[in-house]
């Protein structure tokens, strides 16, 4: 089971805007930092994608969601690459 943790000062939504190309309009991106332990000796600083309307998620410890996860186009198993979502880990599932 992958782990992902959400530290205290990483539980605000941050935004960022990014310019409009080729006459298309600017649009904003929302993040929140989250680490994710996939083995090493220390967990990897990563990024989760939020919509507008996406509360940021409280400090704790997390793993992925099982809508997080999609069946290609050659029956392979791939992570979505939006939508991305977490659950949190209940205590009895701690590692």
């Amino acid at each position: 089971m992958l782990k992902i943790e959400i530290f205290p000062e990483h539980e605000k939504k941050q935004s960022k805007l990014i310019p409009g190309k080729e006459g298309k309009p600017a649009k904003t991106i929302y993040e929140q930092i989250a680490y994710a332990y996939l083995g090493g000796k220390f967990p990897v600083e990563m990024k989760l994608t939020l919509s507008e309307e996406d509360q940021a998620y409280k400090a704790g410890l997390y793993t992925l969601d099982s809508s997080s996860f999609t069946v290609n186009n050659f029956g392979s198993l791939e992570l979505k690459r939006y939508g991305l979502k977490i659950v949190e880990l209940e205590e009895g599932e701690l590692m």
